[in-house]
């Protein structure tokens, strides 16, 4: 049976999620970054929803992912949470706030554990950030990695496109994801690289495995939410599946209320007191 179609379960853990993979369910993700959306995503029966430090390009405009800070992220994950009844909560631990230092990284996992009520937390990188995931996983705090096109570094790669064409950065990056499973964490993301690469990666870890841009033989999908519902029309890779165009059906909205305001057949005496 479908974990989304049985009554009996309250929340999704790690735990359920491991057991999705190993029955070949597969996992389904998207970002929310406000109450509104978070409810909205939670009782449609989304599996994981991450507050992605995306919200420094959907919600602020920032041209990246860079210039949100960790208080940002807590308000953002404090609105989602609040609206949760049934998905497990991943929130980005921001740029700045983990790399380079566990120590540092470790007090920003608690923040937002603590702060938020979130249930988990997403860091960018492998080997190098080693130290940090095991002193935050230390404290009980379920981390989720991510590899690949890894937006945080988007300035040392200088462009967007598909990562881990090569062989070395492909090895790599397998043994990166080695490395995130050992050290204990629970899932991980894989961003914008060959498909066949990310069936590899799937097949060699034991933990769930997400992807966007990474093709169908992983264990699980994430979009952004505002791409995905069509509000953003200006961003359309590939990997983008738009189910909806909402960013017409708002303006036509917004439209009509102009319309009614002017012509002043908005408010009626029905719509009066």
């Amino acid at each position: 049976m479908s974990v989304h179609q049985s009554s009996n379960i309250k929340r999704i853990t790690t735990h359920i999620l491991q057991e999705m993979k190993n029955r070949g369910e597969k996992i389904s993700m998207l970002t929310a970054y406000d109450f509104s959306m978070a409810g909205i995503v939670d009782s449609a029966g989304i599996d994981i929803i991450l507050v992605g430090d995306s919200a420094s390009n959907v919600m602020a405009g920032h041209e990246t992912t860079l210039p949100i800070t960790l208080d940002q992220m807590i308000y953002h994950a404090t609105s989602v949470v609040r609206a949760v009844k049934r998905a497990f909560v991943v929130v980005d631990i921001p740029f700045g706030s983990y790399q380079g230092n566990s120590s540092e990284a470790l007090r920003s996992a608690i923040r937002i554990m603590k702060e938020s009520g979130a249930h988990a937390i997403k860091v960018e990188g492998g080997s190098e950030i080693k130290e940090s995931v095991v002193r935050i996983l230390s404290a009980g705090v379920p981390v989720m990695g991510h590899l690949g096109l890894t937006p945080q570094s988007i300035y040392k790669f200088g462009t967007y496109t598909v990562r881990a064409k090569e062989e070395a950065e492909a090895q790599k990056l397998i043994e990166d994801a080695k490395i995130l499973e050992e050290c204990g964490c629970f899932a991980i993301v894989l961003e914008k690289i060959p498909a066949a690469l990310a069936k590899k990666v799937a097949e060699t870890v034991s933990i769930p495995v997400i992807g966007i841009g990474a093709g169908p033989d992983v264990d699980g999908q994430v979009l952004v939410v505002h791409d995905m519902l069509g509000i953003t029309q200006e961003f359309k890779p590939r990997f983008l599946r738009q189910y909806a165009d909402l960013r017409t059906t708002m303006t036509q909205a917004v439209e009509n209320y102009i319309t009614d305001v002017k012509a002043r057949s908005f408010p009626t005496e029905g719509e009066s007191y």
